[in-house]
This record gives C-alpha cells, sequence and structure tokens, in this order.
C-alpha cells in the first residue's frame, strides 16, 4: 500500500471522528538500526547469562505472596495467607489478576498436568526393586481415554501375577501410577517400607507386592481373585489437583472378587508431606487392615 492510499484511509476515518479540517499528514517510515540492533542482543545475552530471569515461582515467598496493596491492616492478611493454602490475598489489577497471582497458577496448572501424563521409567523400579505388569491399556493416551482398560489386567500381567506372587496370603499390597506419577515417585520410600514392616509386625501373611501400569481402582478386584488374597491393599496416585500433583490413596477391601461394589471399599487419601504425612498413613493403614482380618469385612460392612 502507497504512502497517498495511507494517507486517504486515515483522513476518511478523521473525518468520521468529527473533524473538519484535516490536512495532508507526513507518514515517517521507522527504520531499523543494525548497530542498535546488535547491541540490544548483546545486552539480552549477558542478562541471561547472568541469570536476571524470574524466580523459582515455587519458593515460600511466592506461594504465601500477599498482592493486597496498601491494606488498612496488612497483619491480617498476612496472618489469613499463614493459615491456609488457598489463593487468598492475591490482589488484582483492575479487574484481571496480578501478574505474579497469574503466574502461579499458570505454573501449577501446568504441574499438575505433567505428572498425569508422565510415566514411571523402568530405572527407577530397577533402583526400588520392584517389578511392573500391565493393564489392558497400552499407553498412557488409552489408558486416559478407556478407563475400562485400566480395570482389568493384560494376558501377560495376569500370567506374571499368578507364577511371581506368593498364592493366598492374608495381604497383598499393589502399586499403580494411576493419575499421578509424582505421587508414586515422591511418597514411596516414605510408606512402602514402613507399610510391610508394620504388616509383618502385626503378624500378618503379606503377598509379593508389585507395580501396576495405567491401573485404577477396581483392578484390585481382579487380582484378589487370581491370588485369593483375604485383603487387597492398593497404592494409587490420585488425580492432582491445581498445586498438588503428589497426593496418594490407599483402597482397601476385604476379599476383592468381580462382583465387589464400590461400597465395600475403603480409602485413605491425601497422602503426601503437606496432607497426611505417608509414615503416618502407613501405621492407619495397618490398624485398618487389622480391623478388615478380625471382621473379615470392609466398607459399610465394617463395624468401627
Amino acid at each position: 500500500m502507497d504512502e497517498q492510499s495511507i494517507q486517504s484511509i486515515v483522513n476518511s476515518v478523521l473525518r468520521e471522528l468529527g473533524e473538519t479540517n484535516v490536512g495532508k499528514g507526513q507518514i515517517t517510515a521507522i527504520k531499523s538500526d543494525p548497530k542498535k540492533r546488535s547491541n540490544n542482543n548483546v545486552t539480552a545475552t549477558a542478562t541471561e547469562s547472568n541469570n536476571q530471569g524470574l524466580e523459582d515461582l515455587s519458593l515460600d515467598k511466592f506461594i504465601k505472596w500477599n498482592g493486597i496493596r496498601n491494606a488498612k491492616n496488612a497483619s491480617i492478611n498476612d496472618d489469613m495467607i499463614k493459615q491456609t493454602a488457598a489463593r487468598v490475598c492475591q490482589g488484582r489489577a483492575g479487574p484481571r489478576p496480578r501478574t505474579i497471582s497469574l503466574l502461579r497458577f499458570v505454573a501449577d496448572h501446568s504441574r499438575s498436568k505433567d505428572t498425569v501424563v508422565k510415566e514411571v521409567t523402568s530405572e527407577w523400579l530397577a533402583e526400588h526393586d520392584i517389578w511392573e505388569v500391565h493393564s489392558r491399556a497400552a499407553d498412557k493416551s488409552e489408558y486416559l481415554t478407556r478407563p475400562d482398560l485400566g480395570r482389568l489386567l493384560s494376558d501377560e500381567g495376569k500370567k506374571l501375577v499368578q507364577e511371581r506372587c506368593k498364592k493366598s496370603p492374608q495381604v497383598q499390597v499393589v502399586i499403580s501410577d494411576g493419575l499421578s506419577t509424582d505421587a508414586v515417585t515422591n511418597n514411596y520410600d516414605e510408606i512402602l517400607p514402613p507399610l510391610l514392616k508394620g504388616l509383618e509386625s502385626a503378624g500378618f501373611n503379606v503377598g509379593t507386592p508389585f507395580f501396576l501400569r495405567y491401573g485404577r481402582v477396581k483392578a484390585q478386584d481382579e487380582i484378589g481373585e487370581l491370588l485369593q488374597a483375604e485383603a487387597n491393599l492398593l497404592l494409587i496416585g490420585e488425580r492432582p489437583g491445581l498445586g498438588q500433583s503428589e497426593s496418594l490413596s490407599c483402597y482397601c477391601v476385604y476379599k476383592p472378587t468381580k462382583d465387589t461394589v464400590e461400597s465395600d471399599r475403603m480409602v485413605i487419601s491425601n497422602i503426601h508431606n503437606g496432607g497426611t504425612p505417608p509414615i503416618e498413613a502407613a501405621a492407619v493403614i495397618v490398624d485398618l487392615t487389622k480391623k478388615m482380618l478380625e471382621q473379615k469385612a470392609s466398607g459399610l460392612k465394617l463395624k468401627r
């Protein structure tokens, strides 16, 4: 588009806005200066090399950040922030959230999505000396779109369970990634050893623990039928929340079968360092297992 055409459009707009004395203007072309552009690049590189970028938004000063400016009594807001993990006292910029608040929201959301799609690596399993079986879900994508496939073991998985696991134990423990890989990898060392030790100290015959990849809660019913365990304990990653991606749950059921319904199941949830500490959760699970085996019941049938 040439200069005359542009000037004609500008004059037309000005007349629409009520300008009656529209003169001929001048269009100034802005040209970049290669020398200045080179200097800007040097400055940017120097900034990056000095690590002068955004700070880590997971730092406590951002998590406990007070975005309310010019508060009448700022100490009340500070105290409120200390009492809860909710996003209170974030402040606003007009109708919009403050920049730090928005960035933290985006970062927490990304973290929650990441833990759903991540995988527990074979190296991690080897390091923790635990073997794995697969559900019928072929991969993570199918697992997320076909929940029914995560409720059943693959044919190879059933074969491995029957070959490698102790038959008819009193208690069978299974670990599964579920919807949070971080829940398994971050809590495993603090919950599984004390849980197994606690069950053995209570005098129970404990089965062979294993890892179930792409598992759903109801998979413990098929495992229970295969091994004829009296009590089945499934440690599985919970659906992550915003900013909390490490929460583990333990589903407990007495003599599970294909006919088991959800009211037969009990769950201890929110197991992580910011919720129920894993070591404390292990003690609670052992106590609950004792009651299940004493009363030969679980869920609504268990008297507490």
